[in-house]
């Protein structure tokens, strides 16, 4: 059921792009949606976001994040977002560009994600270029960051709509 505006709960989230020295992105594939995003996820009351994203990290893939740059701040209409069991929810998404420690962490096909999942959020992690991904493959409420990194040579500013 949808609802108003003024009913959607808000969820800042931590996000994370992590590249390979290929320079290739690493994308998570989640069970629930069976689409493609960034790692990352809610905030926990007295976290900081970049502590979110650091525990998110850690949880969702096993990587240890080495250092971090904030890339973008993701809020507005476009972050309006249904979950597969109807809750609708509005993201404030705070993107970080993260150095990860990948040692010993990638399969012998050069580009999975070696992680077993014991929560079964995901059903996979691999590192694909960005012109290799369709956007009607990302999650919706990812996409505006995806149309991003897809124009990787335009300058923009640190908040985004």
């Amino acid at each position: 059921m949808e609802h108003s505006d003024k009913e959607r709960q808000i969820i800042v989230t931590g996000g994370a792009i992590i590249r390979d020295q290929h320079n290739r992105i690493l994308w998570q594939k989640r069970a629930d949606s069976n689409d493609w995003g960034l790692p990352g996820g809610g905030m926990h009351a007295g976290e900081t976001v970049e502590e979110t994203m650091i525990r998110e990290v850690k949880e969702e893939t096993g990587l240890a994040v080495i250092s971090s740059t904030l890339y973008a701040v993701y809020s507005g209409e476009r972050l309006k977002y249904t979950y597969p069991g109807g809750d609708d929810v509005v993201f404030v998404m705070f993107i970080f560009d993260v150095v990860a420690d990948l040692e010993d962490k990638i399969a012998s096909d050069g580009k999975t994600l070696l992680f077993e999942d014991d929560d079964h959020e995901s059903v996979t992690f691999v590192f694909y270029p960005i012109e290799e991904m369709n956007i009607e493959q990302i999650n919706p409420a990812q996409r505006p960051l995806f149309e991003d990194l897809s124009q990787q040579d335009q300058q923009q500013g640190i908040l985004r709509n």
